[in-house]
């Protein structure tokens, strides 16, 4: 047996070894070995990764990547060691750029992409998973070099191995390259003209959970075409993005809400997306603390009310916002049932909801900046005769009338706007008259007028226009 001293040594050398010594014994035997030699080398360095000084790992980078090119193995034992090595060394960081970068400098794309194409060739499953993993750690810890992956042709090579890939368990390496190169434009057209879309929705449902942002940012951007937007769906892409939502985190929740929007903005697709559950989604972004979720909500929400049904439930779940809801959610709701107010068939939904006589006793206490988005709204549903009924009912008349001498301009503005069409009924003239003779309503009243002398114009002039160009052109007639 050996002494104790000399046990000690051998410990001391174990965690702090000569680096220098070992950098010069891996040299050598990648140099002179056999095959054997070498991997066992290879991958003594790859569970050292993690500790080897960063001076050393950027010599061996070089190494590694030149054994990637050239193997007298015909087994490929060697660049498959080296392969898994650079993939931990990858998976380590690095300085300035990462490990990763350096990787991309000497050449370890191209090399992987062609042992790639070589294992599909052979249906070398067990390197291709190699190649893959390596590829992965690259575009995961070295974002920058994923341009150089798309012009080398990486993403198709992807969708061809995701085509012909029967290792499930793998498999979700190549959809998180996927979306890690969908970040760079040129990648999504390639996607949406070589039949890629169907694996970037299968990106959006498995894999870490920043690689189905990645993908879901996607499917945002390349879902404004229609045609995009058909594959998209039948790839099964609206369960996808509302799973992705109650997985996801605050930043998930945004990516999805908005991908899913942008889906519904085909009148075709509305029903599906209601289907799946994405009403209550919206609510919970309406109702939270995020002003770009709130956007969202009412953008989608104003999409969605296109359908009558949809109006219905999305007034009930204002109502229950406008009861239930904070400050912040309360402004939010008065926004979308302004925004509503425009819709012909959502007119009755706002009355039948409830919201009327809650928005006027909100009104009573709530602050300038609510009262100003809510007259909005008001002034927007005394158009219609039988919400006019249900506001006068309420109380809204002598509230109107005390807005005309408020200090916000926009107050005044929306109260007189909405007096005006009270005047012009018959059934309320009477108790609107005292208003008549105020200077913000009768400046809002000869507003109005000539907005609406100014339009008639120019639907004149449209018709004129049209008469005379048929006149022009007999063919046409």
């Amino acid at each position: 047996m050996g002494s104790s001293s000399e046990t000690e040594s051998e410990s001391r050398g174990i965690q702090n070894p000569d680096w220098e010594t070992e950098f010069n014994g891996f040299e050598n035997a990648i140099s002179s070995g056999s095959a054997p030699i070498r991997v066992r080398s290879i991958l003594k360095l790859s569970d050292l990764a993690s500790r080897v000084p960063e001076s050393y790992i950027t010599r061996v980078i070089p190494i590694l990547a030149g054994l990637l090119r050239v193997s007298d193995d015909p087994n490929r034992s060697v660049q498959a060691a080296a392969a898994h090595c650079l993939k931990r060394i990858a998976c380590c960081g690095g300085g300035e750029g990462g490990f990763a970068v350096t990787m991309g400098r000497c050449g370890v794309i191209a090399s992987l992409l062609g042992l790639l194409l070589e294992a599909n060739s052979n249906n070398g499953s067990v390197l291709r998973r190699i190649w893959v993993k390596c590829l992965w750690s690259l575009v995961t810890f070295g974002s920058s070099i994923r341009i150089g992956l798309a012009r080398l042709g990486g993403l198709e090579i992807v969708i061809r191995e995701l085509n012909n890939w029967e290792d499930d368990a793998s498999k979700w390496y190549l959809l998180e390259i996927l979306s890690a190169l969908t970040t760079i434009r040129e990648s999504r057209r390639v996607l949406v003209h070589s039949g890629g879309l169907k694996f970037l929705v299968e990106a959006a449902k498995v894999g870490n959970l920043a690689s189905r942002e990645r993908a879901c940012h996607a499917i945002g951007l390349i879902g404004v075409t229609r045609r995009a937007r058909r594959i998209l769906v039948e790839a099964g892409v609206i369960p996808a993005l509302v799973d992705l939502y109650r997985d996801g985190d605050d930043k998930a929740k945004l990516l999805a809400g908005n991908a899913l929007g942008i889906i519904s903005a085909q009148t075709e697709y509305i029903r599906p997306v209601t289907e799946a559950g994405s009403i209550p989604l919206y609510v919970e972004l309406l109702s939270g603390q995020d002003p770009m979720g709130k956007d969202i909500a009412e953008d989608v929400f104003c999409i969605l009310a296109v359908a009558e049904g949809n109006a219905v439930l999305i007034a009930q779940q204002l109502v229950r916002i406008l009861r239930e809801g904070d400050n912040e959610a309360k402004l939010a709701a008065s926004d979308v049932l302004w925004d509503l107010a425009g819709y012909r068939h959502s007119v009755s939904v706002i009355r039948e909801s409830g919201a009327i006589p809650l928005l006027i006793e909100l009104l009573r206490d709530g602050s300038l900046e609510f009262r100003e988005r809510i007259s909005g709204a008001i002034s927007q549903l005394s158009y219609n005769e039988n919400d006019r009924e249900a506001f006068s009912d309420s109380g809204m008349i002598p509230i109107l009338i005390e807005w005309l001498g408020d200090e916000s301009e926009e107050l005044r503005d929306n109260a007189a706007e909405a007096l005006i069409n009270f005047s012009e009924d018959q059934e309320h003239y009477a108790r609107v008259r005292e208003a008549i003779g105020h200077p913000v309503f009768q400046s809002m009243q000869s507003r109005l007028a000539r907005i609406r002398a100014s339009h008639e114009l120019m639907v004149r002039s449209m018709r004129r226009v049209t008469i005379e160009h048929l006149a022009r052109d007999p063919d046409l007639l």
